[in-house]
């Protein structure tokens, strides 16, 4: 497979996974840190941080708008639950053992 394929189904990937991370809002922050050790806002961090590399113009209020499909605050209002004690405990737990 040459470079530019292996891109572009790369991109493909990565707008598939912020499609559906959109469409699960059911889907809290917490339960993908202690999951999978990233979230909406990694994701974000990482658009910056490629943008960056790019020397493109991206900032973090941006590239979260282009992860959650709306400003944060919004989603934030709509979607976002207060983290358990069990989500909290179960993220410090990952969080030790990362460490």
């Amino acid at each position: 497979m040459d470079k530019q394929t292996q891109t572009e189904l790369e991109a493909a990937a990565f707008r598939r996974l912020v499609s559906h991370l959109q469409q699960h809002t059911e889907v809290q922050n917490i339960e993908l840190m202690v999951l999978a050790d990233f979230c909406r806002n990694c994701l974000a961090k990482w658009l910056v941080a490629a943008a960056k590399e790019r020397n493109a113009e991206l900032d973090y209020e941006q590239a979260r708008e282009m992860v959650y499909g709306m400003p944060y605050s919004e989603w934030k209002d709509q979607f976002q639950l207060e983290a358990t004690e069990e989500q909290l405990a179960a993220y410090q737990r990952r969080q030790q053992a990362k460490s």
